[in-house]
C-alpha cells in the first residue's frame, strides 16, 4: 500500500469453497477472512483510499431467514451449521462498513454476490465449489462407464451468476453507488444440484442415466434465494443466461 497508494481498493479476496472445505476447517476460514476484511480496512485507512469495496457473501444469511434473503436479514439468526465459521466472518464485513464509516469517514460500500462461476475459477477438488467440482468430475469421467457420484439428493436450489456479470456489477457500483446499505447483486436465477448435473452431463455429451446421487452425503442448505432489487432497481442491470455461462465455462475447461 505505501508503495502503490492506489485511489481505490476492490477487495475480492477470500478463504472460501465447497461444503468440505467449511466443515473441515471452520477455525481456519474464521480466522484468515476476519483477518483479512480488517487488514484492508485498515490499510485503507491509513492511506486515506479514496473507495474501497469490501465483498460479502449470501453463504452468511440466517439458515431459517425468509427466501428471498434480504439485506435487512443478515443478522437475524443463526447461519446453516455447515457453513457457520465463514457465514461469521463475512457478517463482520457489514459491521465493519458501518464503523469505519463512522468513525473515520471512509467510502467504503460492501455487494453480496451469490455463488459465481465463470472461466478461470478453481476447478481444485479440495476446495472448489459445488458447480467447479461437478465440471471437473464430469469431464474426467467421460470416456468411461462409471457412475458420476452427487452429493446429497440434488434437490438444493442455487443461484449462480456468471463471472464477468459480477465484475460489471462491481465496477457500476465503483462509479454509482456511496450509500452505507450493502446490496444483493446476483442473479436471481435458481436452478436444483440436479439440473444443474444434468445440464453439465448434456453440454459434455454424458449419459444423464450414470449420474448417481448419495443420499448419505451431506448437501447444504435446502434453498437460499436472493433478493436483488434494490441493486437492480439503482441500476438496471441485466444478467446473462446461466446455460449461456455454464457452457461457456465447460468448454473452456475442457
Amino acid at each position: 500500500m505505501d508503495r502503490c497508494r492506489p485511489d481505490a481498493i476492490v477487495h475480492l479476496a477470500a478463504l472460501s469453497g465447497g461444503v468440505g472445505l467449511s466443515m473441515n476447517h471452520p477455525a481456519t476460514l474464521l480466522r484468515d477472512n476476519v483477518l483479512m476484511t480488517l487488514n484492508v480496512l485498515e490499510a485503507a485507512r491509513r492511506f486515506e483510499v479514496g473507495k474501497t469495496i469490501m465483498t460479502l457473501s449470501s453463504g452468511m444469511y440466517p439458515a431459517n431467514a425468509p427466501n428471498p434473503l434480504k439485506e435487512g436479514a443478515i443478522h437475524e439468526g443463526y447461519p446453516h451449521p455447515s457453513n457457520a465459521s465463514y457465514a461469521f466472518a463475512k457478517r463482520l464485513v457489514d459491521i465493519s462498513i458501518k464503523a469505519y464509516r463512522t468513525e473515520y469517514g471512509m467510502n467504503v460500500i460492501g455487494l453480496i454476490p451469490n455463488g459465481i462461476f465463470g472461466e478461470h475459477d478453481s476447478f481444485n477438488y479440495e476446495d472448489a465449489s459445488m458447480l467447479p467440482a461437478l465440471i471437473r468430475r464430469f469431464y474426467e469421467n467421460r470416456h468411461n462407464e462409471s457412475k458420476i457420484v452427487i452429493w446429497g439428493d440434488g434437490s438444493p436450489l442455487r443461484e449462480y451468476t456468471y463471472s464477468k456479470d459480477i465484475a460489471r456489477a462491481y465496477m457500476w457500483a465503483f462509479l454509482h453507488y456511496d450509500g452505507e446499505q450493502v446490496l444483493n447483486i446476483g442473479s436471481t436465477e435458481e436452478h436444483s444440484v440436479k439440473e444443474i448435473a444434468y445440464m453439465i452431463a448434456e453440454v459434455m455429451g454424458i449419459d444423464k442415466g450414470r449420474i448417481d446421487f448419495d443420499l448419505s452425503k451431506p448437501q447444504g442448505i435446502q434453498k437460499k434465494s436472493t433478493d436483488n432489487s434494490m441493486f437492480v432497481g439503482m441500476s438496471g442491470f441485466c444478467y446473462t443466461p446461466f446455460r449461456t455461462g455454464l457452457e461457456r465455462t465447460t468448454r473452456w475447461f475442457i
